[in-house]
């Protein structure tokens, strides 16, 4: 984290109050009580295992409320806040939920000006977002401040303007974007987009397995990752560490293929933070021996052998499901992303919806997708039928 030393933003826009006591909350509030209010966080985790709010932002048109994330521990007032009655509105959901969680704070009813920005093919930038939809310019140098600590006290002027920047303007967004949703069709849509975006946010997604390059490491091989992975894991929850911090990805791969024989010889791989591993070493040297000791862990396939036909199909599906984007104005990975296309290869659809459960396509996706999609299938497979042999450089193809 660093200190921004740049020309603050504009305070005289709106107003802002910070608050770092919790008797002050309440009064605070009143201040931005609408029946839409922009919400966001700073965070100030990049070193730690649990994502934690430095700065809750609260905000309307004219004025910001900054709750102070390091002086308030829980935030009940702001949770009752946000009940049923209010709309809370964010920009990228996902990245806010976890730590507003963390102070107690779980709003009834929210909004994601990214998603809808998303679902109608306009940039999902917030910067770039309120310019086209607003008209308004954030000044502010965002990737200084995305760098900036933020539990630095007191808050700088400019660190103040930046936080409260990112959420008075999110009321009015919001009700731009509900109106342009409603006027081309696609609020079922965005409401499934954000269903699921919420959804996804409160999954943990830490696994072994998506650690670069486990895919190709020989069974052996990834006996040892996952051990070592694991022992990575437990040390940096319970220290609150990142795990990346304690040992990075690319020193696990080089441990899984080329297992130290000591201590020391296991702290030499890491090329920094060489203190921070000696403390927690022997436990992760304890892992690579159990790991050596494990069965080996096989290599997750789909248990297909890909033919240059298959190929060939895949790569129409995707040529069909870019037209499709192309025609509705949105981001071809938005529409459906290319990876799971290959389900319906190995799946062998006997038909259209059968194609799109096996893609795993939300309704909307399949309402707009699925003739598209199984006319492409239906020719690219007849064309391919019979005209190659699997690949035999290639065993089988990894899951998607």
């Amino acid at each position: 984290m660093s200190r921004v030393t740049e020309p603050p933003a504009a305070l005289d826009a709106f107003s802002v109050r910070f608050v770092d006591r919790d008797e002050e909350v309440a009064d605070g509030l009143r201040a931005v009580a609408a029946d839409v209010v922009g919400v966001d966080v700073e965070r100030a985790d990049a070193d730690s295992y649990f994502r934690r709010a430095a700065l809750v932002q609260v905000g309307v048109a004219g004025h910001c409320l900054l709750l102070d994330g390091v002086t308030l521990p829980a935030m009940p007032d702001l949770d009752a806040f946000l009940g049923p009655d209010r709309v809370a509105v964010l920009h990228a959901i996902e990245n806010d939920l976890e730590p507003l969680a963390a102070k107690g704070v779980v709003p009834d009813r929210v909004a994601d000006t990214a998603v809808a920005a998303a679902v109608l093919g306009l940039p999902t930038g917030l910067g770039s977002l309120l310019d086209e939809v607003l008209g308004v310019q954030l000044t502010a140098d965002k990737e200084a401040y995305q760098r900036a600590d933020w539990e630095e006290r007191p808050l700088s002027d400019g660190m103040a303007a930046y936080a409260a920047g990112d959420v008075v303007h999110l009321p009015a967004l919001w009700r731009e974007m509900a109106d342009r949703l409603d006027a081309a069709g696609r609020r079922h849509w965005y409401e499934q987009e954000l269903t699921a975006t919420v959804a996804r946010a409160g999954e943990s997604t830490r696994d072994w397995t998506r650690v670069k390059g486990s895919g190709r490491l020989a069974p052996e091989q990834r006996a040892v990752l996952r051990a070592v992975w694991e022992e990575r894991e437990r040390l940096a929850q319970e220290h609150d560490i990142a795990p990346n911090r304690l040992l990075h990805d690319d020193v696990l791969r080089s441990i899984a293929t080329e297992p130290p024989r000591t201590v020391p010889q296991l702290v030499r791989r890491s090329q920094r933070r060489r203190n921070l591993l000696r403390r927690h070493a022997a436990d992760l040297f304890a892992a690579v021996e159990r790991g050596l000791e494990a069965a080996p862990e096989p290599r997750e396939t789909s248990g297909h052998r890909w033919s240059d036909g298959d190929r060939r199909v895949f790569d129409a599906l995707r040529r069909a499901r870019t037209e499709v984007a192309d025609e509705l104005g949105v981001d071809a990975g938005v529409l459906c992303p290319s990876k799971p296309l290959w389900r319906a290869i190995t799946g062998q659809p006997q038909d259209a919806a059968e194609l799109c459960a096996l893609v795993e396509l939300r309704p909307w996706q399949t309402e707009v997708l699925a003739p598209s999609l199984w006319d492409a299938y239906v020719r690219a497979r007849a064309d391919a039928d019979g005209a190659d042999e699997p690949d035999p450089s290639v065993d089988e193809a990894p899951l998607p």
